[in-house]
């Protein structure tokens, strides 16, 4: 990756891009420490009840926007509207047709849908906005909450949370059109990153509470994250690919086909789509109740709901892998169709070797897949109930670096490289010329 990095800094075309991003990502981390005014922003990690381990949807949110909605700064939103828009209108493809038309019409189809997006993302910023504006009202976070002044600092709060995220967006978009890589993942990337410095302070101030204990735990967890991440990047990179025979045909005179190729499924194709579903829904128990001022530590039934559903109960662990299991199928289902593949190798005059074009062709590729996505979802499983696995055996809690950042950290890096590689290569390709 290094490697990769330097070399592409020799290139002027890729420095500037690079410098970019870079500048790109400054600008991000700048926002993320803009305070929204009338907010207590001391005060808000413990009235949305980021300070405990019950795993509710605002330490999610945290979790994702790198900080930046337990401290109440103009980024506080991040672009999990956007995220969120992404899920519905890919799920919305699927069941309506106008939608599943576009998303077939090649790039122009793509730009129409990425408009749809942003509204949606807007759409569900506002909605948002004003809902953590009353969420942190209830919670005595806001200074002022009546009269002209609680009007002005009502409009003023959710402004500045919408132009957060529209802001985000729009940044986003820059480093996809002039910078490196897919913008929105790196700015989520960077968001991410941002907390790793202090995650690791925390981690070894752990030391000083308990001794000898944590002064043999915090290294070993340092190198059980590094194995995470070599596994990780192993299973991304991992696909299962099914051999496709060309057959040989005449055209006039010169003889077309007859090539070898493949079928790449990948291991992870689904990404980290799977582990955002059943996170959102496992936090959303804890969330509501919170509403109701039902934060576990009482000894009635909803209480005991809320200590059910926290991350240091195996309940949650249990639940949480088995919904992403479901959803990596889901997932799966919606994004490749064994029978529109097997149609495409009948047309271009293709097969998969010992199996006839039509229903056994798609049997196969069923089949194949089925067993792929069940790897896939093992792999995601483990790697998101890690972290919870090993903090209910050892103790140590505030580990958040966990399997959903380790998946976007690691993905987007690779992406990234990716992207520099192809950038290079198109640049050194040698012409017929030469």
């Amino acid at each position: 990756m290094f490697d990769v990095f330097r070399n592409a800094w020799k290139i002027t075309d890729l420095r500037k891009k690079i410098l970019y991003t870079l500048f790109i990502v400054l600008i991000f981390r700048f926002g993320a420490s803009i305070f929204v005014p009338f907010l207590d922003s001391a005060q808000i990690a413990s009235v949305l009840g980021m300070n405990s381990n019950d795993g509710n949807l605002f330490s999610y949110w945290d979790q994702m926007t790198g900080g930046s909605l337990s401290n109440g700064t103009l980024f506080a939103m991040s672009i999990t509207p956007y995220i969120n828009a992404s899920i519905i209108v890919q799920l919305l493809t699927v069941a309506i047709k106008p939608l599943e038309r576009l998303a077939k019409e090649g790039d122009e189809g793509r730009k129409k849908l990425n408009k749809i997006n942003k509204f949606v993302a807007l759409g569900l910023a506002i909605f948002q906005a004003i809902a953590f504006y009353i969420t942190l009202r209830n919670g005595n976070v806001v200074k002022y909450t009546n009269g002209f002044d609680g009007v002005l600092a009502a409009i003023t709060i959710v402004v500045c949370f919408v132009a957060g995220a529209s802001l985000i967006i729009w940044l986003g978009d820059q480093i996809s059109e002039k910078g490196i890589g897919n913008g929105i993942s790196i700015i989520l990337f960077a968001g991410i990153v941002s907390r790793i410095p202090d995650d690791i302070y925390g981690l070894f101030m752990t030391i000083q509470t308990e001794g000898l204990k944590n002064a043999i735990l915090v290294p070993i967890i340092l190198i059980i994250y590094v194995a995470m991440i070599a596994f990780v990047v192993l299973m991304t990179n991992a696909e299962r690919r099914i051999p496709v025979q060309y057959a040989k045909r005449v055209v006039g005179r010169k003889m077309y086909g007859g090539q070898s190729a493949y079928i790449p499924i990948k291991v992870a194709m689904s990404g980290v789509m799977p582990i955002i579903f059943a996170m959102s829904i496992m936090s959303l128990p804890s969330t509501i109740l919170y509403f109701f001022h039902i934060d576990g530590t009482g000894t009635s039934f909803w209480d005991g709901v809320v200590r059910l559903f926290s991350t240091s109960s195996w309940l949650y662990a249990i639940l949480y892998f088995v919904l992403i299991i479901g959803f990596n199928y889901f997932y799966v289902a919606i994004q490749f169709n064994p029978i529109q593949i097997a149609n495409d190798l009948k047309k271009n005059n293709g097969a998969i070797p010992g199996y006839r074009p039509g229903q056994p062709t798609v049997d196969f590729i069923q089949n194949s897949l089925s067993k792929i996505t069940l790897i896939g979802a093992i792999f995601l499983g483990f790697v998101a109930i890690f972290p919870i696995i090993f903090q209910n055996v050892t103790g140590i809690r505030g580990l958040s670096l966990g399997g959903t950042t380790i998946l976007i950290i690691v993905g987007v890096a690779i992406e990234t490289m990716r992207t520099l590689e192809s950038q290079m290569m198109m640049r050194h390709h040698k012409g017929f010329l030469e």
